[in-house]
């Protein structure tokens, strides 16, 4: 399972509930009727990830602000 998949705010539950109906038909996922379901999912999954690791990046160079603005005045007390 995907990591996206186990959030609780999924937000590419209908790409998600597609390719799930599209495996429960049977022989479909076996002759290629289910890739355009789960290219979309790809896609979603592929944007979530982006934008997450935006946000993680932002936090990080806010954090990164922190702590060199913390090292600056702990240096310029010397």
């Amino acid at each position: 399972m995907h990591p996206q998949l186990t959030d609780k705010k999924i937000v590419c539950k209908d790409f998600i509930q597609a390719l799930e109906a599209c495996h429960a038909k049977g022989w479909t996922r076996f002759t290629g009727a289910c890739n355009e379901a789960k290219t979309e999912l790809n896609q979603c999954l592929h944007a979530e990830t982006i934008k997450r690791a935006a946000l993680n990046r932002e936090k990080a160079r806010e954090s990164r602000k922190r702590v060199e603005k913390g090292w600056a005045d702990f240096n310029a007390d010397d």
